[in-house]
């Protein structure tokens, strides 16, 4: 089931979480808002994105791997194809938009990106976190689709040098997705990616769920 391969795993494949034409529509909503770059990080207040996210969190195969009570704390678009082209280290991700900055000793990794403020998330937080990539055109081998380390999302916060080891020793899955599927992953699980180096777009919606509350008096920067 996949929910146990999830738990097993931190990762699964979802298919047919948008049908085509629900992938066109969002690339039109998409227009004038990904910005000059590879991406954008904060689309999740326009109102077509707030829509997805309900949409998302009901779908089938989805409804299972999302836990009941958590919001949509961010949305990210990225654009990867020969003319936007970068590849990603192997990394955890850690850090969570929140509404201000807070000082407290469990609190670190702060950063200000595009006016909002960024931490790295206390680890009871990151273990709640669950990232749902939903891909709106096909993303083969060539167009630089992620790589994960099946299992690695139970370890904790993972240093680089033993990040690079761990992946030697479990090897890592390549994850290729059709259109209008979901990769589902925990935001521990070390992930990579590299440049692509076909002729597609590979355009990726990064939706991020987590607990309504958050510790140390700290507040999302939006949640639908």
């Amino acid at each position: 089931m996949l929910a146990d391969a999830f738990v097993r795993d931190g990762f699964v494949l979802v298919p047919g979480v948008l049908a085509a034409d629900g992938c066109a529509s969002v690339l039109a909503d998409l227009q004038g808002h990904t910005g000059q770059g590879p991406g954008a990080r904060h689309l999740l207040t326009l109102p077509w994105c707030e829509r997805l996210a309900g949409q998302l969190r009901a779908a089938p195969g989805l409804a299972d791997l999302i836990p009941p009570g958590h919001l949509a704390v961010q949305c990210s678009y990225f654009e990867k194809s020969r003319d936007s082209n970068w590849l990603v280290a192997l990394h955890q991700d850690l850090s969570i938009p929140v509404q201000r900055k807070m000082e407290h000793p469990a609190l670190k990794g702060w950063s200000l990106k595009e006016s909002t403020y960024f931490v790295q998330a206390p680890p009871q937080v990151l273990e709640q976190l669950v990232a749902v990539r939903v891909h709106l055109e096909d993303c083969g081998p060539d167009d630089g689709p992620l790589r994960v380390v099946p299992g690695s999302h139970a370890m904790g916060v993972i240093d680089s040098a033993d990040a690079v080891q761990l992946r030697d020793e479990r090897g890592e899955v390549t994850c290729p997705a059709a259109q209008g599927e979901a990769l589902v992953m925990r935001p521990l699980l070390l992930h990579a990616s590299s440049k692509a180096s076909g002729s597609s777009r590979r355009r990726v919606l990064h939706f991020l769920f987590g607990p309504a509350q958050l510790p140390y008096g700290l507040a999302w920067a939006a949640a639908v």
